[in-house]
C-alpha cells in the first residue's frame, strides 16, 4: 500500500510503479467515509453471516480505518466496541472464522468509540493494548476548534482530538507512512505496529526543530537543533527512533541527514539494532574506535550505532582523544539518539 507495486505494461513493455495512494502534497487521493458499510463474506447466507461496521474510512478504494461506535447505554461500552472489531477481524478465535477478515487485510486503524471517548488499535492489538490519543499535533487547538465551530477556549473531547490528530487525512497518511511498522513477538507472531501519540508528537517537534533551529553558523555561538526526547521505561523509545529515521527520509531537506545512535551497553545496543531494522535504513555498527571514526566520517544518510567508548582513544600516555565528525557539514549534521543510561 506505501511502496506501491511494479507492473508490466502492454505488449511486454518496461515495468511501471503504480501507486495505490499518493503521500506527497498535492497528490490526489480520494477520501470516503461510509456509515453502516455491510460485508458478506464467503459462506454468508441472507441475513445471516454478514457484518456491519458502523463507519469504515477509505482512501482511493482501499479500507483503511474501521470505526465502531457504542451507546453509552451499552454496559461497558468501549469494551463490548473493541471486541466487536476483534471479532469482525476474525481476532478473538481464528479458527471459528466469525468475521469478515478480508475487510481488514489493509486495514491501518481499528476506532472503538463512546460519545466522548475513543481509543485506537491495530488489527493485531490487544484489548489492553487499545489507547486513547491525546493530542491534536502537529495541528493546533485553535485551528480544531475553529474547524469543529467551537467557542474560543472550549474543551475539545477524546473523540474530537482522536479524529483531529490521527484523522484528519494529512495525518492518517502520515502515520501510514512514517509511523506504522510489522514486527515478530517473542512467541513468534507477527504484529501491526502503530504509533502513540507521544511518538507522533515529539518526532513531529524534533523534526520542527531540525528544520526551523538555527545552525551554529547562523547563530553565531552554537547549533540550536538539538533537543531531547525523553522516555519513561517501556514506553517505546525505540519505535520513536524508528519512526522519527522513516519520516525524516520522506522530507527533501531533511533526508540527507545521517543518524548516529550512542549506547553504553552492548545488550543495549542490540537490542536497539535490532528494532532499527524496522525502518529498513543503511545500518552500521561500529565495532572500534577506528570503525567508529570510518562510519562517522562517510558522507552518506546511514544509520550508525556506536558505543559511547568507542567515541574515545587513548593514545600513548593513557589520556583520552575525543573522536570527531569528519564530515561537518550543515547540510548533514549527525542526529545522536542518546540512549546512555546509568544504573
Amino acid at each position: 500500500i506505501v511502496g506501491g507495486v511494479y507492473v508490466s505494461g502492454p505488449d511486454g513493455e518496461r515495468e511501471r510503479l503504480v501507486r495505490f495512494i499518493g503521500f506527497e502534497p498535492g497528490d490526489a487521493n480520494d477520501f470516503l467515509s461510509v456509515n453502516q458499510f455491510r460485508v458478506d463474506p464467503p459462506g454468508a447466507v441472507g441475513d445471516r453471516g454478514f457484518i456491519v461496521p458502523d463507519i469504515v474510512l477509505f482512501v482511493n478504494g482501499i479500507p483503511l480505518v474501521v470505526i465502531e461506535a457504542k451507546s453509552p447505554a451499552v454496559t461497558d461500552p468501549l469494551a463490548t466496541a473493541i471486541d466487536q472489531l476483534r471479532r469482525y477481524a476474525n481476532r478473538r478465535v481464528p479458527e471459528q472464522n466469525e468475521g469478515a477478515e478480508r475487510l481488514f487485510w489493509t486495514n491501518h486503524l481499528l476506532v472503538p468509540t463512546c460519545r466522548h471517548e475513543a481509543r485506537v488499535g491495530s488489527v493485531s492489538a490487544r484489548p489492553d493494548d487499545y489507547l486513547p490519543w491525546r493530542d491534536v499535533k502537529p495541528a493546533t487547538i485553535e485551528t480544531v476548534r475553529r474547524e469543529l465551530g467551537k467557542a474560543p477556549g472550549s474543551e475539545l473531547v477524546q473523540q474530537e482530538i482522536l479524529v483531529a490528530g490521527l484523522l484528519r487525512p494529512d495525518h492518517l497518511l502520515d502515520a501510514l507512512r512514517s509511523f506504522t511498522v510489522f514486527m515478530d513477538t517473542d512467541d513468534g507472531i507477527r504484529i501491526k505496529v502503530v504509533p502513540r501519540y507521544q511518538q507522533f508528537r515529539s518526532v513531529h517537534l524534533a523534526l520542527e526543530r531540525l528544520r526551523e533551529g538555527k545552525s551554529k553558523r547562523q547563530d553565531g555561538m552554537t547549533d540550536r537543533r538539538g533537543g531531547i526526547i525523553w522516555h519513561t521505561q517501556g514506553s517505546g523509545k525505540s519505535l520513536t527512533m524508528v519512526f522519527l529515521v522513516k519520516k525524516l527520509r520522506t522530507i527533501p531537506d531533511l533526508r540527507r541527514f545521517k543518524v548516529v545512535v550512542v549506547t553504553d551497553r552492548t545488550d543495549l545496543e542490540d537490542q536497539l539494532s535490532k528494532t532499527a531494522k524496522l525502518a529498513g535504513q543503511v545500518m552500521r555498527v561500529a565495532g572500534s574506535a577506528d570503525a567508529a571514526k570510518t562510519h562517522l566520517a562517510r558522507q552518506e544518510p546511514d544509520l550508525v550505532f556506536v558505543m559511547i567508548q568507542k567515541l574515545q582513544e587513548r593514545n600513548g600516555g593513557g589520556d583520552e582523544q575525543e573522536i570527531v565528525f569528519a564530515a561537518e557539514s550543515e547540510n548533514l549534521p549527525p542526529i545522536i539518539s542518546d540512549e546512555v543510561r546509568s544504573g
